[in-house]
C-alpha cells in the first residue's frame, strides 16, 4: 500500500488567504458603496426640499408640486409641531419619531433609524403650525421611493405650507 503525502508550500497557503482576504474586501466595498447611495440619496431630499422651500419663501406666492427620491426603506416623511402638544391619525408615530427629537426639528424620517444619520431635521421657513393643524404629525408615504409633495404660499403669508 502506498501512501500519499499532502503538502501544501507556504506560497499556496499566503495565496489561499490573500485570495479570501480580496473577496471579503470586494463584498464590504461594494456593501459600503450601495449604502453611500442611500445616504447621499437622503442629503440630496434635505437639500432639495430646502432649495424649494426657500424659493417659495421668497416669493410672493406659488404652488409647485415636486418628486423626490429616497431609499425605500424609509416609510414616511413626517412634520411634526412638538410644541403644540396635538395628536393626530398618525399619532403612534408621535412618541416613537420623538425619540431624535432635540430642540427644533420639525421634519422626521419612520421608521426611526431609515435616515441614515439624519433622521429628524429642521427645514426652515415652513408653517409646520399649519401644516400639522389637522393630524399631528403630518405624514407623507414614500411610494416606491418616491415622495410627492405640494409646496405653496398664498399672498401675505410669511411663511410656507406643505402638503400631500
Amino acid at each position: 500500500m502506498k501512501k500519499g503525502q499532502l503538502k501544501l508550500s507556504f506560497g499556496m497557503i499566503f495565496s489561499i488567504i490573500l485570495i479570501i482576504a480580496f473577496l471579503a474586501f470586494g463584498f464590504y466595498a461594494i456593501k459600503f458603496v450601495l449604502n453611500l447611495k442611500d445616504t447621499t440619496n437622503v442629503a440630496q431630499f434635505i437639500d432639495d426640499l430646502q432649495t424649494s422651500v426657500d424659493k417659495m419663501w421668497k416669493g410672493s406666492e406659488g404652488s409647485q408640486v415636486k418628486t423626490f427620491l429616497l431609499p425605500e426603506k424609509i416609510q414616511y416623511v413626517c412634520f411634526v409641531d412638538y410644541y403644540s402638544g396635538k395628536r393626530g391619525a398618525k399619532s403612534v408615530f408621535y412618541d416613537t419619531l420623538k425619540q431624535v427629537f432635540y430642540e427644533k426639528e420639525n421634519m422626521f424620517f419612520y421608521p426611526v433609524g431609515s435616515g441614515e444619520g439624519n433622521d429628524a431635521v429642521y427645514i426652515k421657513h415652513v408653517d409646520i403650525e399649519a401644516i400639522t393643524s389637522a393630524e399631528n404629525p403630518f405624514c407623507i408615504i414614500n411610494k416606491n421611493g418616491q415622495v410627492k409633495l405640494t409646496i405653496k404660499k398664498n399672498y401675505g403669508d410669511n411663511l410656507v405650507k406643505i402638503s400631500r
